[in-house]
């Protein structure tokens, strides 16, 4: 693996930012411009002299073709997979999937060709749901991995050997730690971050931050998750179950409740209600619970204690211990983080007026 050292050379780095056509362009052209302003623009910015990109960022595709991306942005790639290039570090950006959709064989000529990079000594990463395809190579089994916090559960699914860490910004793994993988959302600016410091250096990566106002956040992407699932209609007696909970959540008893409504014995109620929505029935309660709490916190001031009993939990403490394990952050830092954010929204609302 390159070092920081071996870019004082004047031959700058290659990193090829694979483009395909469920790509979406904001992430493939931002990382882009990330990766190609270190130094560059500090220089410029700070010192008034020009300076060489110590990156050199190419899109790259199967045939080098103009493709369209997944909102109809058209991208031209740089070259493809036969012109020669021999990149040090692979990126495949999010991709525009759904998640229960399996890529099937759909991108393999894109899959071998990031297995032969890697085998050559190159950096596979990915950004939030790129990790669809990077997990298609096969290079993931028994690692570590994110992706984007809704597509994990269909991943562990997937693929089953690899532990996927939904509450994590930025995951690393593999033999010299080649495999990097961003999680939810803008999760992004940490994966440009830190190759910028891998392969260029801390403190350039730190210029890049301070230029751009991007802040490397350590709160977990789960906190960010809706949690509540949306009914599903395979099962119409675990529909109705889910439609009443949605309404009764609060209940002592909620899973009793659901399982004499269901008509079923219990363990049939349990295996269907988990086949039907991926979540045992008291997890799914516990979901609903915290997704209404979490409105109640960013919406007003009541006491956390007294959120605890309004969504059904007796013992405040558990509450809390719950919340946090579900969502990286106490009920307490939940609402300082996400209440003022929510105020300020509504307040632009209000200042905005009817259209």
């Amino acid at each position: 693996m390159p070092t920081p050292s071996a870019l004082v050379s004047d031959a700058p780095l290659t990193v090829a930012l694979l483009a395909v056509p469920d790509s979406t362009a904001s992430t493939l052209f931002g990382l882009y411009d990330l990766l190609i302003s270190a130094r560059r623009d500090w220089q410029m910015l700070m010192h008034r002299v020009e300076a060489a990109a110590p990156l050199r960022p190419l899109i790259v595709s199967r045939d080098g073709q103009p493709l369209q991306a997944a909102n109809g942005v058209n991208i031209h790639p740089h070259a493809g997979f036969d012109d020669g290039i021999q990149p040090e570090v692979v990126v495949i950006t999010d991709l525009m999937v759904p998640p229960w959709q399996t890529l099937g064989d759909r991108y393999e000529v894109e899959a071998q060709w990031m297995r032969r990079q890697h085998a050559r000594g190159a950096t596979l990463a990915s950004a939030c749901s790129g990790a669809v395809l990077l997990a298609r190579t096969g290079l993931l089994a028994g690692q570590e991995a994110t992706s984007h916090w809704g597509y994990c559960d269909a991943l562990a699914r997937e693929h089953p050997d690899t532990r996927w860490l939904p509450d994590k910004a930025l995951v690393t793994s593999g033999v010299g730690q080649r495999l990097v993988m961003a999680g939810s959302g803008t999760s992004w600016h940490a994966l440009a971050l830190f190759l910028i410091a891998r392969y260029v250096g801390a403190e350039e990566a730190m210029q890049v931050a301070r230029l751009n106002l991007l802040d490397w956040d350590t709160t977990s992407p789960l906190a960010y998750a809706a949690m509540a699932r949306t009914t599903q209609l395979a099962d119409p007696a675990i529909g109705r179950c889910q439609e009443w909970a949605a309404q009764h959540y609060d209940s002592e008893a909620p899973v009793a409740a659901m399982v004499q409504m269901s008509g079923l014995p219990e363990r049939t109620f349990q295996r269907r209600f988990v086949q039907a929505t991926g979540l045992t029935p008291l997890d799914y309660v516990h979901t609903l619970r915290l997704e209404e709490a979490k409105q109640m916190l960013e919406a007003g001031d009541l006491a956390i204690e007294s959120i605890a009993l309004e969504v059904g939990y007796q013992d405040a403490s558990f509450f809390g211990r719950l919340f946090r394990r579900k969502l990286g952050l106490t009920p307490a830092q939940y609402r300082r983080r996400f209440g003022a954010l929510a105020r300020r929204l509504a307040r632009a609302a209000r200042a905005q007026g009817p259209g």
